[in-house]
């Protein structure tokens, strides 16, 4: 195992491609090597820079057609639920717009609203908002909002895009295993469907990130397996900016009883994804998701972006169980880079510096 290991060090260390057995085998390898490694290949894709951005999370409604069963955002019942207008979009939005570049838009899958009804939302966005970047909507919610218009999801893309969405979150991915998928979101569509959606959004020019839900009954073959579906799209498109490994949180949903993943299992998946995703510019970790201190620890495991200031306009995570209010200062943010020994770099939402 010794002389496997060297060898696979040395094929990292030259810039050469792993397979997924190798990509496995690096969850043997000690906390330091992976750190080394990982921050190798960081450093081959983005040099000292650690990236940042201004946003805004916008959350439309918690009403679900999806009973995802590690969802603890999902209304329970009416009294559970809200859904905001369309107005009260555009005024949230308007506390924040003088200070952000991005506002992103992922919420529940509501039964009502199909493609003309978030057309409509972004060219309201747009008029009032013209220097936004709109990061809107997951490959499920587009799905939906396609088959109550009648629509082919290209023709979706296509009216979404003339009406001012600029790229897309990357959410809902999950895990693609079948098996996995249909004991965690039975509901949802298929792995298919969500990497057909991300590919279709390439070829019309939206760019995307690519998420993965991991630390719960999936294994780590799995991971990996998820991650090879996500490269082999992006050697075909090239249109995934980041990957973004969200950690499974166990509180208030019907995965209560599975036990969340260690510190340092979540740092080797982050660092394997570093290495295992040559081809994808940039590792993004969720700080609300997983906390400020961790996020800062991961900075050493190959992540190269933060995310951004979020301004308390997200609960997804809160009702989880995270503990860390969703909202960052930039000079905390820098602060947290800095003390990492890497350069903070504000960023618009397609990584080019500000």
């Amino acid at each position: 195992m010794s002389d496997l290991k060297d060898i696979l060090t040395n094929k990292i260390i030259d810039g050469l491609r792993i397979s997924e057995e190798e990509a496995l085998t690096l969850y043997s390898f000690e906390m330091s090597q992976l750190s080394t490694l990982a921050t190798l290949r960081k450093k081959e894709a983005s040099d000292l820079n650690v990236f940042y951005n201004k946003n805004l999370h916008i959350e439309p409604t918690n009403f679900c057609i999806y009973n995802c069963r590690f969802c603890s955002y999902r209304a329970k019942n009416n009294a559970d639920g809200y859904v905001l207008t369309q107005n009260e979009i555009i005024e949230k939005i308007s506390g924040f717009a003088n200070k952000i570049t991005e506002v992103h838009i992922t919420g529940g899958v509501h039964p009502e609203w199909g493609i003309n009804f978030f057309a409509n939302l972004l060219q309201k966005i747009k008029q009032k908002f013209p220097q936004l970047h709109i990061k809107a909507f997951t490959a499920t919610e587009i799905d939906h909002m396609c088959k109550i218009d009648n629509l082919s999801i290209k023709e979706g893309l296509k009216i979404l895009k003339q009406s001012g969405l600029s790229s897309l979150p990357g959410g809902g991915a999950e895990i693609f295993d079948d098996e996995i998928r249909e004991k965690i979101s039975p509901e949802k569509p298929s792995a298919k469907t969500w990497l057909e959606i991300h590919r279709l959004a390439h070829l019309e020019g939206l760019q995307s990130n690519a998420t993965m839900l991991f630390g719960h009954i999936e294994n780590r073959l799995q991971r990996i397996k998820h991650m090879s579906l996500i490269r082999e799209l992006q050697d075909e498109t090239k249109g995934f900016n980041a990957f973004i490994p969200l950690k499974f949180r166990n509180k208030n949903n019907s995965m209560s009883n599975v036990k969340e993943s260690s510190t340092i299992e979540d740092l080797k998946t982050f660092a394997i994804a570093r290495i295992y995703l040559d081809n994808i510019p940039h590792i993004k970790t969720y700080w609300p998701a997983i906390g400020k201190n961790f996020a800062q620890i991961s900075l050493l495991f190959g992540v190269d972006d933060l995310d951004g200031t979020i301004n308390d306009s997200t609960t997804i995570y809160m009702r989880a169980g995270s503990a860390e209010i969703p909202s960052i200062s930039v000079d905390e943010l820098q602060n947290l880079i800095l003390k990492s020994g890497f350069i903070p770099k504000e960023r618009d939402s397609l990584y080019n510096p500000i």
